[in-house]
C-alpha cells in the first residue's frame, strides 16, 4: 500500500513538474540568462512552503513512524564551506545538464529519450561522492 501512495504521489509530482515548464530546458535556460522569473518563482515558493512546513513539524515535535521506529527530522551540522561547493557542483550540472534531478525523470516520463544519458551521469556522481564522502573535509 505504501508503495501505491509513493508511486501517486510521484506521479502528481511529475505532472506538476510538466504542467508548471519547471521540467523546461528553455526555462532553466531562461532562469540562468536572468531572463524571467518564472523558475525562481517556482524554487522560491517550494523554498518557502518547506521552511514554513520543516519549521511547523520540528516545533510540535511532529515525527513519522516507519516500521515501529520514529523519524525526527535531524538538526543539520553547522559550516558553509560543504553546502557552498555541493551548491557550486549542483549549479553547474543543472546548468550544463539543463536538468535536476526531480525534472529528469519527468522528462524521461514525456518521452525525451536523450535524457537517459543525465539520469546515467548523475547516477555516477552520486555514486563517486558516496565513495568520497569520507575523504571530504567538512
Amino acid at each position: 500500500m505504501r508503495t501505491l501512495l509513493y508511486f501517486s504521489i510521484g506521479i502528481l509530482f511529475g505532472i506538476t513538474m510538466f504542467k508548471s515548464e519547471a521540467a523546461s530546458w528553455f526555462r532553466i535556460y531562461e532562469m540562468f540568462q536572468f531572463n524571467a522569473f518564472h523558475m525562481y518563482g517556482i524554487i522560491g515558493s517550494a523554498l518557502f512552503c518547506g521552511a514554513i512546513i520543516t519549521f511547523v513539524l520540528k516545533k510540535f515535535n511532529v515525527n513519522s513512524v516507519v516500521d515501529g521506529e520514529p523519524i525526527v527530522i535531524p538538526s543539520k551540522e553547522s559550516g558553509w564551506k560543504r553546502y557552498l561547493f555541493g551548491g557550486v557542483f549542483f549549479g553547474f550540472g543543472w546548468a550544463i545538464s539543463g536538468a535536476c534531478p526531480g525534472p529528469m525523470f519527468t522528462v524521461l516520463g514525456a518521452g525525451f529519450l536523450p535524457i537517459l544519458v543525465v539520469i546515467a551521469s548523475a547516477t555516477l556522481g552520486t555514486f563517486c561522492y558516496g565513495l568520497l564522502q569520507k575523504k571530504i573535509p567538512h
